[in-house]
């Protein structure tokens, strides 16, 4: 694996819990697992930016507050 042998692994995972110390460890595998995730969907998600120009979305706002009997800004 990455032209590691177990050995290097073995010694790789001894530096990490002498740095970070054990008790932190299921912390940091969290917070990476959620990063990872939070990143695939992000690739995947489609493009969520609005791009209506502005007097369309006003026009949208006044529209709704019509209908909710609110006074037009």
């Amino acid at each position: 694996m990455f032209g590691m042998g177990f050995g290097e692994l073995v010694l790789v995972l001894l530096i990490v819990v002498v740095v970070f110390g054990a008790t932190k460890l299921p912390q940091l595998g969290d917070g990476l697992g959620r990063a990872i995730k939070n990143f695939k969907r992000a690739v995947n998600a489609q493009n969520e930016i609005e791009v209506a120009p502005k007097n369309e979305a006003k026009g949208a706002l006044d529209d709704e507050n019509d209908r909710a009997g609110k006074p037009a800004k």
